[in-house]
């Protein structure tokens, strides 16, 4: 294997959810393991402070050795910025990203690694424009779509994305 996605789902969600599936399949084509760990436990607390629990368990899930890339949708995007800056990796693939959240008290940074993020312009949760300014203040690739936030009618285009990431950290 040339390293490790640890493949994120958002909330109310599931490791079995069309966009996580969909880049686990693409990560396996690629030679990568896709782990996707499950954090329904957590989030049918609907309590804030299991950020740092999914945190913890995205960071549980990646081998102590190798290459890893976080990657996320939502909730799990969040949570793979938060543990890139714990568990060195190689790149980060981030779908429609909450830059913030109302309410909870720490604020959202992600290592300086290879970022791809795909965001719709019709997102009715996360603005666009934060994540927009977000990947423009580190120079990250943005792939803005037509889409809500759960980029359903964008499911390929996001898998592309992430095997164009993945092909490039490997070149």
């Amino acid at each position: 294997m040339k390293g490790t996605a640890i493949l994120s789902h958002g909330l109310e969600s599931g490791p079995h959810a069309t966009k996580v599936s969909a880049l686990a399949e693409v990560a396996q084509a690629l030679g990568w393991a896709g782990v996707r760990p499950d954090y329904r436990d957590l989030d049918a607390t609907r309590d804030l402070r299991m950020i740092r629990a999914r945190t913890e368990r995205a960071l549980a899930s990646a081998p102590a050795h190798g290459r890893v890339v976080f990657a996320g949708s939502s909730m799990g995007a969040l949570v793979s910025g938060f543990a890139s800056l714990e568990r060195r990796c190689e790149a980060l693939f981030l779908m429609a990203l909450p830059v913030g959240i109302r309410d909870y008290p720490v604020r959202f940074d992600a290592a300086r690694v290879p970022t791809t993020l795909v965001h719709g312009w019709r997102d009715e949760l996360c603005p666009v424009d934060a994540a927009i300014a977000f990947a423009r203040a580190r120079g990250d690739t943005l792939h803005l779509v037509d889409d809500d936030h759960r980029l359903s009618a964008h499911v390929d285009a996001c898998a592309e994305a992430f095997r164009r990431l993945l092909l490039a950290i490997d070149a």
